[in-house]
């Protein structure tokens, strides 16, 4: 079977205060979600009718087994999540201070099981023939992830679609200068690169958003989406075609996930062969109205929803 979409990178639990506007120490209740951003694409594009997996690994504990259970619920295949014996399932934390300061806080050490994906344990067959293969910034942080994710790229060979979300994290990198050769390396084999402007900044060494496009797509890719904050998003190809749409009007409970529902929609728009406009106005849609919401995984956006807040041009 061949997949719309395969998923490499991040899983984990997110423990979600319950309270708005309350310091952790504060906080009394929480709720337990599925959370790490590769994994929410692949949830976003399912909900979205795909069919997806996600390769990935996990504790040999109870969190280990909630976030598998939690995956086929979503109708995500875990069959390429495996435990890692020793390391503990990872577990984010984060406050929420609407309308825009959303803490996180990591706790993935000694190590993320997800770094412990290795290279000969992949399913090269599955990644080459999959319509869309997905990975992030984050799996090229630590080895063994790093030659993982780069033998996966060489080996899909930049047929289909590639995407590289950028999803620059520090705090995961021992030295964050060292990060930008590895990146050079992901875009070489990758048609899509998606970053905010830290993100491109990081890749590129350029913030300035048309001028970072343009960089990325000199480094190799077909598509550049950059995401601006406030200002929307800017999307321009190796054609030549550009759309920069701005944001959708949206009340925002939780800012966190809202990327990860974008690259849902980008990947479904992708596979359906829409225009750049289209594309992009749909993957913001959909972020918008996850930053409405809580949690991050189980609030991903149906067809239905995505479409109704198109229409409206906000989230009611």
């Amino acid at each position: 079977m061949a997949y719309d979409l395969i998923t490499m990178g991040r899983i984990g639990v997110d423990l979600y205060p319950l309270q708005t506007g309350v310091p952790l120490p504060q906080v009394t209740s929480f709720g337990k979600f599925l959370g790490g951003s590769a994994t929410n694409v692949a949830v976003a594009a399912s909900r979205l009718g795909r069919s997806t997996a996600v390769i990935t690994r996990t504790g040999e504990d109870p969190f280990g087994d909630y976030l598998h259970q939690a995956l086929r619920d979503f109708g995500v295949d875990d069959r390429w999540v495996t435990p890692v014996p020793g390391l503990a399932t990872p577990i984010t934390f984060c406050e929420v201070f609407p309308p825009d300061d959303f803490p996180l806080y990591f706790y993935r050490r000694p190590k993320a099981p997800d770094l412990e994906i290795d290279a000969h344990e992949l399913d090269l067959d599955a990644i080459a023939a999959t319509r869309i293969f997905w990975v992030t910034g984050t799996g090229l942080s630590e080895e063994p992830s790093r030659t993982a994710t780069l033998a996966a790229l060489a080996h899909r060979a930049r047929t289909g679609t590639t995407v590289f979300d950028l999803d620059w994290r520090p705090m995961f990198w021992s030295d964050p200068a060292e990060a930008r050769p590895f990146y050079e390396e992901a875009l070489r084999h990758t048609t899509v690169a998606v970053g905010n402007l830290d993100e491109v900044e990081v890749a590129t060494g350029v913030r300035e958003p048309q001028a970072a496009a343009r960089a990325l797509l000199d480094a190799g890719v077909e598509l550049a989406v950059v995401k601006q904050g406030p200002k929307g998003v800017l999307a321009v190809n190796a054609k030549g075609e550009s759309a920069e749409v701005p944001p959708l009007p949206v009340d925002v409970l939780n800012g966190l996930g809202a990327g990860d529902a974008f690259g849902g929609s980008l990947c479904h728009g992708l596979l359906e062969g829409w225009d750049l406009e289209k594309i992009m106005r749909y993957a913001n849609a959909a972020g918008a109205i996850v930053a409405s919401r809580l949690e991050c995984s189980s609030a991903m956006p149906t067809v239905e929803e995505i479409e109704a807040a198109v229409a409206a041009g906000a989230v009611l």
